[in-house]
């Protein structure tokens, strides 16, 4: 297994005194997806749930259309290179011509998308009803098991939930990451999505929407911000989009009939 952590020793500087202590921090760690033999990308990532970071992000940006396609998904982690192998394979330059975005997401998050596929999000057919009171109580049991954010504060976090409890999440170093993580999880286990809320515990970007809205997920609530365009497309696209999630107050951004008030 792969460390997700490393110790060092850092000058704490506490009321007018410092001292040389241990803290622990978070690993950065590349990974180099090859896809039907040919190099795709090179993800900075935290190392767990390499598949399933796999996995999602080829739903996510549209290389595989269903995680049937996978025939053969083999990760060699001390060197860092996974091999995906689809039963279709689309040449990758039609794939990526001017499709390549660098996203406002952390450290210059990738993305392989254009504009047009805005327009190409799923419409959420059916919303999820849930209590804000539900919302508040889930956002609260996953702030206390994030366990490596608690350990480095140096990760994000999503937590897949239904209508009362959290089923499972992920962490990473990047948004897009963990995102890409749960939907990997979820479509490998052969989970629905239709009916799931997505916490998360960082600003929700178009970027973010738009892999939620492709995955029919019919609400997401964040402890922080959205941005202006993931409100118009939460707007567009039916899905329930709720920010600053604390304490006892959030805010819902678009569809808001789809939440008990």
């Amino acid at each position: 297994m792969l460390k997700t952590t490393n110790r060092v020793m850092v000058s704490r500087w506490r009321s007018g005194e410092s001292t040389i202590e241990e803290d622990q921090v978070i690993v950065e760690y590349p990974l180099t997806i090859h896809l039907n033999g040919e190099e795709l990308v090179t993800l900075l990532c935290t190392p767990t749930s390499l598949k399933e970071l796999i996995a999602g992000f080829l739903l996510s940006e549209s290389f595989i259309d269903d995680i049937d396609e996978i025939i053969e998904l083999n990760v060699e982690e001390e060197a860092g290179l996974a091999t995906v192998n689809t039963e279709i394979k689309r040449p990758l330059r039609e794939k990526l011509i001017g499709r390549r975005t660098i996203t406002s997401g952390c450290g210059k998050g990738t993305s392989f998308y254009n504009a047009v596929d805005q327009t190409k999000a799923i419409k959420i057919q059916k919303s999820m009803e849930i209590h804000p009171s539900i919302v508040l109580q889930l956002m609260r049991e996953f702030n206390q098991s994030s366990l490596l954010f608690r350990e480095t504060g140096g990760v994000h976090g999503c937590a897949l939930c239904n209508s009362s409890e959290i089923l499972f999440q992920e962490e990473d170093i990047g948004r897009h990451n963990a995102m890409d993580k749960l939907i990997g999880r979820a479509r490998l286990e052969g989970k629905e999505l239709s009916d799931k809320l997505v916490l998360t515990t960082g600003r929700v970007s178009s970027e973010l929407l738009i892999k939620a809205a492709k995955q029919g997920i019919p609400v997401i609530a964040s402890r922080s911000a959205p941005t202006e365009l993931a409100v118009r497309l939460a707007q567009e696209t039916g899905i329930t989009l709720i920010g600053f999630a604390r304490g006892d107050k959030l805010n819902i951004y678009s569809n808001f009939p789809s939440t008990k008030v």
